[in-house]
């Protein structure tokens, strides 16, 4: 997918697209709703599929008190939207001039010289211009003079509720992962390096790898069934457990990410990994002895060995994250 990082750089080879405007945080089923919507026109009149996202969050311009933590950031929210079948994406630097633009700027500006656009696609709460003075009847309003159709889509429901990026970020720091991957469409994860832990496990407990990442969400504190994957080899992933928390049993005061594979590693350690929460198994809690968190972990340890084996076999695509 290719990604244009200015109007500038998209101006005559964005388009002609078919696009969707917005955030696509965590890229969840709403977001691929309108994803595949857009490759949908694109297909069917010959028009390249894009989107149009922004960096940073607007929120965090025009309201930084307000701005969520982000479940995703751009080059993982770009490696998402990709595998959806969408071609390109303008990534906005979203700043006070921009907030600036009144509706009829951002779409004479932004969708129609820049972009291209010969159809748009937002979800029917889509705001956008200057302090959000436009919304979806403005906008096919706008299409109508600017030459471009717009397709408001609903919000996408899962179980009673709609799905929202706010849902799947209260979800998982709640630790209710496994209802998060439904919202999702896949199980959620971070990523980041590998790094020295305390060494302490490696003596006492079993081994881990201690991963140090930048993710702004996290699950809840506790231990999860989780799927670890090398970034820099794609076909190297182990099934594996997951303590998230502060180490209680040995007085840690900094949060650890600590992943035990439940498969041999051969090879070399990787250097980066990306892991995803599948299940929560408990809360962390403080043992009373490094043995007691020992014989603990083993009875986690094939807990997690039962559930990678039934989802094997139930639902092997979804540990595709």
């Amino acid at each position: 997918m290719r990604v244009y990082r200015s109007p500038e750089e998209a101006r005559g080879g964005f388009g002609p697209s078919a696009v969707s405007i917005g955030n696509f945080d965590g890229v969840h089923r709403g977001h691929q709703m309108l994803l595949a919507e857009v490759v949908r026109l694109g297909a069917e009149h010959g028009w390249k599929s894009g989107v149009l996202t922004f960096d940073p969050h607007p929120t965090k311009v025009v309201a930084p008190a307000r701005a969520p933590k982000l479940l995703t950031t751009v080059a993982q929210r770009s490696r998402l939207i990709e595998r959806f079948g969408i071609e390109q994406a303008l990534v906005l630097n979203f700043d006070a001039r921009m907030a600036a633009l009144s509706p009829e700027e951002f779409v004479e500006r932004i969708l129609v010289d820049s972009c291209g656009a010969r159809a748009v696609v937002v979800g029917d709460n889509f705001r956008f211009g200057y302090r959000q003075a436009g919304d979806v009847r403005m906008l096919s309003q706008l299409g109508a003079r600017y030459g471009f159709s717009v397709t408001a889509l609903p919000a996408v429901a899962c179980r009673g509720g709609v799905i929202s990026s706010s849902e799947v970020r209260r979800l998982i720091t709640s630790g209710d992962v496994s209802h998060a991957a439904r919202l999702l469409g896949r199980f959620y994860a971070v990523e980041g390096d590998v790094v020295r832990g305390h060494g302490i496990g490696s003596r006492q407990t079993v081994p881990t790898l201690n991963l140090a990442t930048a993710a702004e969400v996290l699950p809840a504190h506790g231990v999860y069934v989780s799927r670890t994957y090398d970034l820099d080899q794609e076909d190297r992933t182990w099934p594996s457990i997951t303590n998230i928390g502060f180490r209680p049993t040995f007085g840690g005061e900094s949060l650890a990410i600590e992943t035990f594979l439940l498969t041999p590693l051969s090879g070399e350690t990787p250097a980066r990994i990306r892991v995803a929460v599948t299940k929560r198994l408990r809360e962390e809690r403080k043992f009373a002895s490094p043995e007691a968190l020992k014989t603990q972990i083993l009875l986690d340890v094939k807990r997690a060995q039962s559930w990678h084996r039934r989802i094997a076999a139930w639902r092997p695509d979804i540990l595709d994250s």
